[in-house]
């Protein structure tokens, strides 16, 4: 099995989606002859020809609408935005549309359409290329929302999105992109979506968390186990829809819970978990459920970005919060 990153493991899943089903296709700006703006879809146009690897305008209302026409009509498109600060303006299209369209046709036609967009802060980016939109995703009818953390990951629940007959939005975190590799098998096999995956067991604390901010909550825990602390650590993978019963089970085993998240504190998605705790898991919680999450500003620009962002340190102090009430 080859090392490669999380962006050539999502390359490698719209390769082998191509090659194993000739209804998909992939368009977006400049996805084809300059390969996207992170090479995500570097080589597919030479592989796979115009008429499945489209350029199109920089215009992602159209790009949102060309996904939901082209799904109804029997393809399965992925499509690609380039920014996820860029695609605010395909709310109107995915929240009329494409979350809708089963209900509205009584079940008569389904949007297998897979809209991906790399997205978060870490990257020094300019303003609306750093945002962690999945709360608003996740709020719509109708839609899952996927957001890998890993190069494995990536390529397994890609390739189930692909495979979804209802509509997906695929966030990838841009962060993590090229920060590490993994061995990952081009064995055309899918993860399970809606299926939160255990990175590590643990008995005192469990850390919630997805997207780049596992790479943090990982070396965390390794920091608290040298403190004596087993922290078990989950993955959300698909936050929409929400494997809750994973995450009662852990918490229901360790007592207490810290949720980590980049975006920004107000409606982020750790206040679903957290209220979902409340609701069904209080009784098992030794501790008030712990946040960490970035600020309600807009991520700032790259002097300030890392004050910005949750940090190891600020995850651990969370887990000492928690632990210490007895």
């Amino acid at each position: 099995m080859a090392q490669i990153t999380l962006v050539e493991a999502v390359n490698l899943a719209l390769a082998r989606a191509m090659q194993d089903d000739p209804a998909v296709v992939v368009f977006g700006q400049d996805v084809g002859a300059d390969g996207g703006v992170f090479r995500a879809t570097l080589g597919l146009l030479a592989r796979f020809g115009p008429e499945r690897v489209i350029d199109t305008p920089l215009a992602e209302a159209l790009i949102a609408g060309m996904a939901i026409g082209t799904a109804v009509e029997g393809l399965k498109p992925v499509a690609e935005i380039q920014f996820s600060g860029f695609g605010y303006t395909t709310i109107d299209q995915i929240i009329n549309h494409a979350g809708r369209m089963r209900h509205r046709t009584q079940g008569r036609l389904s949007c297998p359409m897979v809209m991906r967009t790399p997205c978060g802060a870490g990257i020094h980016a300019p303003e609306h290329h750093s945002e962690s939109p999945e709360a608003m995703f996740a709020h719509i009818p109708g839609i899952r929302v996927v957001y890998p953390s890993s190069p494995r990951r990536a390529y397994g629940l890609l390739l189930a999105a692909i495979r979804d007959p209802d509509p997906v939005v695929f966030l990838e975190p841009t962060r993590l992109y090229r920060l590490f590799k993994e061995e990952v098998d081009d064995n055309g096999e899918a993860l399970a979506l809606d299926t939160c995956f255990t990175l590590r067991e643990g008995t005192d604390v469990t850390l919630v968390t997805w997207g780049a901010m596992t790479h943090e909550t990982l070396a965390a825990a390794d920091d608290l186990a040298g403190l004596g602390i087993v922290a078990e650590v989950i993955d959300v993978a698909t936050l929409k829809p929400l494997d809750m019963d994973t995450i009662l089970a852990s918490v229901a085993r360790t007592g207490r819970c810290v949720i980590v998240t980049e975006a920004a504190r107000t409606c982020s998605f750790a206040s679903e978990i957290a209220a979902s705790l409340a609701e069904e898991g209080l009784l098992t919680l030794l501790a008030p459920v712990q946040r960490v999450t970035g600020y309600d500003t807009v991520v700032p620009l790259a002097r300030l970005e890392q004050h910005y962002m949750p940090s190891k340190q600020r995850i651990i102090g969370a887990v000492k919060n928690a632990l210490a009430f007895t």
